[in-house]
């Protein structure tokens, strides 16, 4: 079944996915804040672009949204021309960005007076996973929407879990993105400790990842981090956006997270390296550098 579909930014994450919507057979409408990002888009997939998100919204059956970060989704959304002013009672709005969980519950709260669903649906990754529509997609919301929305989120995702209530999609990234930090930085510094004592990393690589230090992070990333290369996924200065969301949250919830801290320090320094758009792996180059 063919739905309409309207997606709302077309970043590194969202152009991707947009691509594969369109490419399941749905109509698709895309909005972009940079007009020509949306044309080009256009010019690669099957779908039309929108001026505004109000007009890319209108009619929709499904709206998704992958922006920056909280400001930039109550712009596209309760903002000037946003999309809430448009959206049809009964439609279901998926947002994708990865944001605090308290602007999840205030978009639900609007969109449910509105009569329409809202889903916070953050996702996991990264450029390759968005690129080869094999995303891991965490949820928050109504069961039923969620439902509903399958068959379309499907078209870019592997895997999709609903956690619980508006918010818990968001409160789960965080956990990721907590996660991710701390096996990093592992990661780096065994590598970094490797070549110091004279070791074959790649040796070295091959039998641990066969036991219990493996990670995704260990297979995909520690032959580009051998080799100085930062070009490869999510950015330093995106993924200290996402750690400053879990350490708010953590204020709130008297959770500790000493180690999220120091990492998050540690990404600091890699951003007056100049490593603000290098990928998180570059946490390597801080322990190298000369």
């Amino acid at each position: 079944m063919s739905f309409n579909v309207c997606f709302i930014g077309l970043g590194v994450m969202g152009y991707p996915m947009a691509g594969h919507i369109a490419n399941a057979g749905h109509s698709v409408t895309v909005y972009n804040r940079t007009a020509e990002k949306a044309a080009r888009w256009s010019d690669t997939y099957t779908g039309k672009t929108a001026a505004t998100p109000a007009e890319a919204a209108k009619d929709a059956d499904f709206i998704f949204t992958c922006v920056g970060n909280d400001d930039d989704l109550r712009a596209v959304t309760i903002g000037d021309q946003g999309a809430f002013q448009s959206v049809k009672p009964g439609a279901v709005f998926i947002d994708n960005t990865t944001t605090s969980a308290i602007v999840a519950r205030e978009l639900s709260a609007i969109a449910d007076e509105k009569g329409f669903a809202f889903i916070d649906a953050p996702v996991s990754g990264g450029q390759a996973g968005a690129e080869n529509g094999n995303l891991t997609v965490m949820c928050g919301g109504d069961e039923a929407a969620l439902a509903k929305a399958m068959p379309v989120i499907e078209s870019f995702a592997a895997s999709v879990k609903l956690l619980g209530p508006s918010g818990y999609g968001q409160l789960t990234k965080m956990v990721n993105q907590i996660c991710i930090a701390g096996l990093v930085q592992a990661l780096s510094e065994g590598i970094h400790f490797a070549k110091r004592a004279d070791l074959d990393v790649e040796k070295v690589i091959d039998v641990i990842s066969k036991g219990a230090a493996q990670s995704w992070q260990m297979e995909n990333r520690y032959l580009t981090m051998m080799n100085n290369e930062f070009e490869f996924g999510f950015a330093v200065d995106w993924m200290r956006k996402d750690l400053g969301i879990a350490m708010e949250e953590a204020g709130k919830n008297g959770a500790t997270l000493p180690i999220t801290r120091i990492v998050d320090g540690y990404y600091e320094e890699v951003q007056k390296m100049g490593g603000n758009r290098w990928d998180t792996s570059s946490l390597i180059a801080r322990l190298e550098k000369e």
